[in-house]
């Protein structure tokens, strides 16, 4: 089991989406993303998954908070190396 998340800066901060996605053994199963507000399950298994994590309101909550603080918050430390560095 492995996750990935990203976060995709539009305009600096103002517009930012927070990706967060699941994979077991490769596949893609579930992903969360900050547009749509909580997870989707790619793969039967996957939707069983998201169904479950999205019941849970503390859990979407954390994810929903997340692009507060770890996208914004990282942003303005990241932005010096990554953004102006040429």
């Amino acid at each position: 089991w492995m996750f990935k998340s990203e976060c995709r800066f539009i305009n600096g901060t103002e517009k930012v989406r927070y990706v967060v996605r699941n994979f077991y053994n490769g596949e893609e199963l579930v992903r969360y993303d900050s547009d749509v507000g909580r997870y989707v399950g790619l793969t039967p298994f996957g939707e069983k998954v998201a169904q479950y994590w999205n019941s849970d309101p503390a859990e979407l909550e954390h994810r929903r908070a997340a692009v507060n603080t770890v996208c914004r918050n990282n942003y303005e430390a990241s932005t010096p190396f990554l953004v102006e560095r040429r």
